[in-house]
């Protein structure tokens, strides 16, 4: 049985979760999250803790077992609290803006790159080159800050690029530095 699968999840005062026919809402003062669950995997709420339950022993569920308690925990987490990611504009000429529903970045291309912001995630652009996005949630925040990575990827020779915060690039010598 998975270690994760067996922890309970504690459920704040704020935070409302329902559960009917494989599906679990969840609301928050940050949004509702929604998701479905497969129905050989039980859920109990005794007050504030719920717990993920397996209706049946197999590989492939105790597999799941983990995964859809912390799938769970995340929509918890992020209708009360939020995700937050930073990514950093790291180069020469480099720059970040929002304009409306869609964030601009110039990254040494010949145009303007435009991606449109995605609903529920919000964009705070802080000195034109660090980037701070918000959701509730984190599935959606983590692919929207890799589309955004996706154009510029840090390179190992130089620095540049796009990098999360805290991260850090395992730099390569040049050809000078045989």
């Amino acid at each position: 049985m998975s270690r994760i699968g067996k922890l309970p999840i504690i459920i704040p005062n704020d935070v409302t979760v329902n559960y009917r026919d494989c599906q679990i809402t969840v609301q928050g003062k940050f949004g509702t999250l929604q998701t479905t669950i497969p129905e050989t995997i039980g859920i109990q709420q005794d007050n504030s803790i719920l717990k993920v339950n397996l209706k049946n022993e197999s590989q492939n569920l105790r597999a799941l077992h983990g995964l859809y308690r912390t799938l769970i925990n995340n929509m918890v987490v992020g209708v009360s609290e939020q995700f937050q990611l930073t990514l950093i504009l790291k180069g020469v000429g480099y720059r970040a803006a929002v304009q409306g529903k869609e964030i601009t970045l110039n990254l040494g291309y010949s145009h303007p790159v435009k991606m449109d912001i995605p609903e529920n995630i919000s964009v705070e652009v802080i000195q034109n080159t660090t980037i701070n996005l918000k959701s509730c949630d984190k599935e959606n925040l983590g692919l929207f800050a890799s589309n955004i990575r996706a154009w510029r990827r840090p390179e190992p020779y130089k620095g540049k690029g796009i990098l999360y915060k805290d991260e850090q690039i395992i730099r390569k010598a040049g050809k000078a530095g045989k």
